[in-house]
């Protein structure tokens, strides 16, 4: 009896336990390290190669400046030309450069089309240098450019799918310049918080605090937790922030409704709650149609044929409609629940929600997209 007393137990203190981990996250994916983040890079240049779907030269002039730039720099002279091609596109290319990205690296390119091109399939990018924010260049980008979509046309009708003007260009760019940022010279770190909240940069804190063994984790504010490195650490930076990024935490948020009008998608956090309330819900339809009817004269009558217009008009209003009582602190299960069982929509639910919330009885920030 002693052993089933024991195993029961322990088996409770493992559901809790499992129960406790569901709810918490890991700090990693909660957080962000600072300066490990990536860079935007952005660059213009030339598709060529394109069977007739490029830019129109007299109505993209910057296409035509670029092409003949680029033809001088390969020493072709081309100024007193008259260039008629519909090869060449004008793109903006654009990437991510990761952290700690070295040289040679090998990235991910987008590349979009900039004038009237009609689509970018078959085409190849040419040498294009990707500046930062900085004006630096930190990597060449060049290659093929694939597209997810496509377009056809014939003498009477056409067709596209998807959006051929823009492509990607699978490890096509190259990293030519590395970002100095040094993490294994830092004596003090900051966590940056992807949904800031008080409680949970606390807590996040205090798990750092119990790892190290040192008040080392403080919360600055609801977004930002330094961590100031202990004096005696070996040093290894990278072995601390692994432990750290592990760590379990649960995220507490605010009560919110999100709400988006335009689809009549209703998002309601954990916990949304509601006082004492009436409910009540019903629909008035008003319908009008119209039965024109044609007026014919007798035969020699000297009358007119004229259109006579006939009008209905029916209003039709829900005598079914109930009032609902929702209870003080009802849980959002529940309130969804009362709510659905008065057998109203997402869209008659926003206006639900918009005058609970005037009247003063919910518990929670209401954001309309």
């Amino acid at each position: 009896m002693k052993l089933f007393t024991r195993i029961c137990f322990l088996l409770l203190g493992l559901a809790a336990f499992a129960a406790q981990a569901s709810a918490a996250s890991r700090i990693k994916d909660i957080a962000d390290f600072e300066g490990i983040r990536e860079n935007q890079l952005i660059g213009y240049g030339l598709v060529v190669g394109l069977n007739g779907t490029g830019d129109t030269l007299r109505d993209a002039p910057f296409t035509r400046q670029s092409l003949q730039a680029m033809l001088e720099r390969l020493g072709v002279n081309t100024r007193d030309v008259d260039l008629k091609t519909n090869t060449v596109a004008a793109v903006m290319v654009t990437a991510n450069l990761p952290p700690f990205a070295t040289q040679g690296t090998r990235i991910d390119v987008s590349v979009s089309a900039l004038g009237n091109s009609d689509s970018l399939q078959g085409g190849t990018l040419l040498v294009t240098p990707l500046v930062g924010a900085d004006g630096e260049v930190y990597a060449i980008a060049q290659g093929s450019v694939a597209i997810g979509g496509f377009s056809a046309q014939a003498d009477a009708a056409s067709v596209v799918r998807g959006v051929p003007t823009s492509g990607r260009i699978a490890n096509g760019g190259l990293v030519e310049r590395e970002l100095e940022f040094k993490l294994a010279s830092l004596t003090t770190l900051r966590l940056a918080l992807r949904n800031p909240d008080l409680t949970t940069a606390r807590r996040v804190a205090l798990s750092i605090n119990e790892l190290i063994g040192l008040p080392t984790a403080e919360p600055l504010d609801p977004g930002t937790v330094r961590i100031d490195l202990p004096k005696d650490y070996d040093g290894n930076i990278v072995d601390l922030l692994t432990d750290i990024e592990q760590l379990l935490v649960e995220p507490d948020l605010a009560a919110r409704v999100v709400i988006d009008e335009n689809s009549g998608i209703i998002v309601m956090g954990q916990d949304v709650k509601v006082s004492t309330v009436a409910v009540a819900q019903g629909n008035l339809t008003v319908t009008i149609s119209e039965t024109p009817q044609v007026s014919q004269p007798q035969p020699f009558s000297g009358g007119q044929t004229v259109v006579v217009p006939r009008s209905q008009v029916s209003v039709n209003s829900d005598n079914n409609a109930k009032l609902a009582i929702v209870a003080e602190t009802v849980t959002l299960k529940q309130l969804v629940d009362g709510l659905n069982a008065l057998g109203i929509g997402p869209r008659d639910m926003i206006s639900i929600l918009q005058a609970i919330k005037a009247s003063g009885a919910l518990q929670a920030e209401i954001e309309v997209l």
